[in-house]
């Protein structure tokens, strides 16, 4: 096997996907610290994309900026897959802890996050005409992020392709219904809320009078 450091893993990750997830899964070559930075950087690429974008490409004329879709999109999102997965793999007797579902998942984005933001800088130097350049390299990283992606799930829960397949599609469902409930509790906490602050109103009211 071979003798990297964490970061020359990534690299070897993400130009050679098939062995470089099973040589980062046997070396314990990932490194939480870069998935972090990677998962920050999503974050950072979706409000570039829609805020940054070049103008002839995408106008944004809402006058008021809400950071919560971002949020959502990037770290809730994220999380909440890394949860489904670890807890589906372990209905299919799955080999991959939740540190490591979290480190493959966020070097497989790498690819989709640094096209994303190339796009972004190019958006503003390519004229109209010049838009599928643009496009090609988002395509490109996007298609990047899929093999990295099934090569991650695959090497880290040591299925075959199909069982992968399977997992992650009852991953998404798993993930609807976290995303379901999570939704759900934060209604019923800002009721709660709600009833808390509507009875401290009616007694400082009927306490002053």
């Amino acid at each position: 096997m071979l003798d990297l450091t964490k970061g020359q893993f990534v690299k070897h990750v993400l130009f050679h996907p098939f062995e470089g997830f099973e040589d980062l899964r046997w070396k314990k070559g990932g490194s939480m610290r870069i998935a972090v930075v990677v998962l920050c950087l999503l974050f950072i690429e979706q409000l570039a994309y829609d805020r940054m974008y070049g103008f002839q490409y995408s106008a944004v004329y809402d006058k008021v900026f809400n950071i919560v879709p971002y949020i959502f999109r990037s770290f809730i999102i994220f999380l909440t897959f890394v949860v489904a997965n670890w807890a589906m793999c372990t209905l299919f007797d799955g080999e991959g802890s939740m540190k490591n579902i979290f480190i493959d998942t966020a070097y497989s984005l790498i690819p989709y996050v640094v096209s994303g933001l190339v796009a972004t800088v190019l958006s503003h130097l390519f004229v109209e005409d010049e838009y599928i350049f643009i496009s090609a390299i988002e395509i490109i990283g996007t298609a990047w992020t899929v093999v990295l992606f099934l090569s991650g799930m695959k090497a880290v829960h040591q299925f075959s392709f199909g069982k992968t397949l399977a997992l992650l599609l009852l991953t998404v469902l798993a993930m609807i219904a976290i995303l379901f409930l999570l939704i759900l509790l934060l209604t019923l906490f800002q009721q709660v809320l709600i009833f808390i602050f509507s009875i401290y109103t009616e007694l400082s009211y009927r306490l002053r009078v």
